[in-house]
């Protein structure tokens, strides 16, 4: 829709044919984002008493919404509660007037309308990058712009309201920007700036994407979005170099502050973790990959002529079996998303077992964080920085979240069907559109048949009789042989300081035996000891409470036995529930039926009574009679031979 003002022309000085004379025309605006049906406004500088024509344009789309002939100094627009909530441009014009090409666009300005029912149109929150479009804007001039980072008279302060501050000349929003409404994806939009404090904003939400480059956090803005993940919320990251410098917003939100020097950050003395650092620096020590899962000290840019590079990186799959590649038809090895990488990556801390990534944490990226691919981008050293590419995903709190890892991930999003494909999974899975069934792969097809975790170590035994241990992760790691398993179709182990029991493994045998070991034994050890039988058809084994316990599928019961007497016989404390996997979590005793449910109960014993299972949350894994189960952390694992190592890292007990 376009609306035409009816403001009367503004006479000006001069011919009445010429241009005008004077300061160019320059625009800035009260705030950085507005909400559907409110009001902003906006100021105008130079160009005096010409006439002023505006235009505003929802900038994604490229349509334009109202032209009108203003009168300067000040204008309000209020924002129709039709249009909708995305980004705008307000482009501000004389006529006949000479711009400078240094004016860096002061005469437009960049918006974005947020709903004013938020989250009813849309469960994903799409914030603009506003502070870092402002760091950037005036560049290597002295005292007016944040950059360059060891330039001597770079300005610590900067202000919102003030011309200019929109987004660079690459534009490394706008591919996903342009690519989510033609693919089907409603979202919200806010400025970043709304996050400060965000914490009612995006309780409305399921999703929040950050887009591109968004380089400068304030800690009201960090600790907002973090808090929202550990309540369930889920953040999608297609971007790099995210949360790279702490800044802090002044006077009302108007002014950014970014000294980038405790030294000379007054702040450093009165409150260090707001000093204006980088988040991983001392005094602040806050290394943003305990939100983001990445960061870029370990990253690589290509800067100036070398961003040519770009074109030529790709990706390769490093976890193929996992949800995010669903649908694309990759294998680990091969590459992906050429031309995405750029032109700055994030990446994070790895180690490698036979060709298989793992985050280390050692530079703060959480211990649940899943290698998904990599680039080796060393040899960008000679663009600029040499380092290298990680995209992944992790838990925080009860919410999700997914890295990308790099600034360019839109710019190939219209021409490959990849990733595109693997946005689609990303947006659909977090947003909740199509969620999942609670359980992902945690590693590759193998013929594992039996799970236990003993001493933080998963261990299974397999259908050729081998012991085989790997870590506790959520990365598609190997499996690495450490003994035999003969005939053992069960296995279970205790929890730290739980009942006085040493951290041993126990083991359920097809003839009906029951066995004990060491996780590791040594060379002169006895790799298993009998101490005595298990129900005649065990499937499950658990240790819990200082006792065992075993299903027997063929007459549904479940058995008990004290781990301190193992010699003594099993007592039927009753219905099985349709188990045939038994693990011990918490206190609690967890089970899977053939069918394919998840069950739990309490590990009460002969004297308490009947206590039935009842279904969790989530539902089981894949219905299979084989299936094995295992348990540490809060987590779940589970397999079958011939299938995928699973994991469920959020078993909701039952309701009510």
């Amino acid at each position: 829709m376009t609306t035409e003002g009816t403001a009367p022309p503004v006479p000006r000085s001069g011919s009445a044919t010429g241009p005008p004379t004077g300061e160019p025309l320059r625009a800035r605006a009260d705030r950085t984002s507005c909400v559907q049906g409110g009001e902003l406004a906006f100021h105008l500088t130079g160009a005096a008493g010409a006439a002023v024509r505006v235009t505003v344009t929802e900038a994604i789309g490229e349509q334009v919404r109202l032209t009108a002939t203003v009168h300067a100094p000040d204008w309000t627009l209020t924002v129709p509660e039709e249009w909708p909530s995305s980004l705008y441009r307000a482009t501000f014009d004389v006529p006949l007037e000479n711009r400078p090409t240094t004016c860096e666009a002061e005469h437009e300005v960049w918006f974005a309308v947020r709903a004013a029912r938020p989250g009813t149109a849309s469960r994903i929150l799409v914030p603009i990058p506003f502070a870092t479009w402002r760091a950037y804007t005036h560049a290597g001039q002295p005292h007016r712009g944040l950059y360059y980072a060891e330039q001597p008279y770079r300005a610590a302060r900067v202000s919102f309201a003030s011309p200019g501050g929109g987004p660079p000349p690459e534009r490394w929003e706008e591919g996903l920007l342009r690519w989510l409404p033609g693919a089907g994806y409603p979202v919200d939009f806010c400025s970043g700036l709304d996050l400060h404090n965000g914490d009612e904003l995006l309780s409305h939400y399921s999703l929040l994407v950050v887009n591109g480059h968004d380089e400068y956090w304030s800690m009201e803005m960090r600790d907002s979005v973090e808090a929202f993940a550990r309540r369930g919320g889920n953040l999608a990251f297609f971007a790099a170099n995210t949360a790279w410098w702490q800044m802090r917003l002044e006077d009302d939100g108007r002014t950014m502050v970014c000294h980038r020097d405790a030294v000379t950050d007054p702040m450093t003395a009165v409150d260090p973790r707001r000093t204006t650092v980088e988040w991983s620096s001392a005094p602040v020590d806050r290394p943003e990959n305990t939100m983001t899962g990445l960061s870029f000290r370990r990253g690589a840019g290509a800067w100036g002529e070398g961003m040519a590079v770009m074109g030529k990186e790709a990706y390769t799959a490093r976890f193929a079996g996992h949800w995010a590649f669903d649908g694309t038809g990759l294998t680990d090895g091969e590459p992906f998303a050429r031309g995405a990488l750029g032109y700055e990556t994030d990446a994070c801390a790895l180690e490698w077992t036979d060709g298989v990534p793992r985050a280390t944490g050692v530079d703060g990226t959480p211990g649940s964080f899943v290698v998904l691919a990599t680039a080796d981008l060393r040899h960008w050293r000679e663009y600029g920085q040499g380092g290298a590419a990680t995209m992944g995903v992790f838990r925080l709190g009860a919410g999700t979240v997914f890295n990308a890892g790099t600034i360019n991930w839109g710019s190939v999003l219209a021409d490959d069907p990849v990733t595109d494909r693997i946005t689609r999974n990303v947006l659909d899975r977090l947003s909740g559109a199509a969620p999942g069934d609670g359980w992902d792969a945690a590693g590759g097809p193998d013929e594992v048949r039996a799970l236990a975790v003993c001493e933080s170590v998963l261990f299974g035994a397999d259908t050729r009789g081998r012991l085989l241990c790997r870590e506790v992760s959520g990365q598609n790691l190997p499996w690495r042989p450490v003994g035999t398993a003969p005939r053992v179709r069960a296995l279970a182990a205790g929890r730290e300081a739980a009942g006085g029991l040493p951290l041993e493994l126990y083991a359920a045998t097809e003839d009906g035996r029951l066995l004990r070991r060491a996780p590791e034994a040594g060379p002169r050890e006895e790799e298993w000891a009998e101490v005595g039988r298990v129900p005649r058809g065990t499937t499950g084994l658990a240790l819990c409470d200082a006792g065992l316990f075993a299903v027997t599928p063929h007459d549904d019961t479940l058995h008990h036995l004290s781990a301190l007497a193992p010699d003594e016989p099993w007592r039927v404390l009753g219905d099985a529930g349709g188990a045939i996997a038994l693990a011990a979590m918490n206190c609690r005793l967890w089970a899977v039926t053939a069918g394919g449910r998840l069950r739990t109960r309490l590990p009460a014993g002969p004297s308490d009574g009947p206590v039935p299972f009842a279904d969790a949350g989530p539902p089981g894994p894949p219905a299979d009679p084989r299936t094995a189960l295992a348990a540490h952390a809060g987590v779940l694992f589970a397999t079958a031979p011939g299938g995928p190592l699973l994991m469920c890292a959020r078993p909701a007990l039952p309701s009510g």
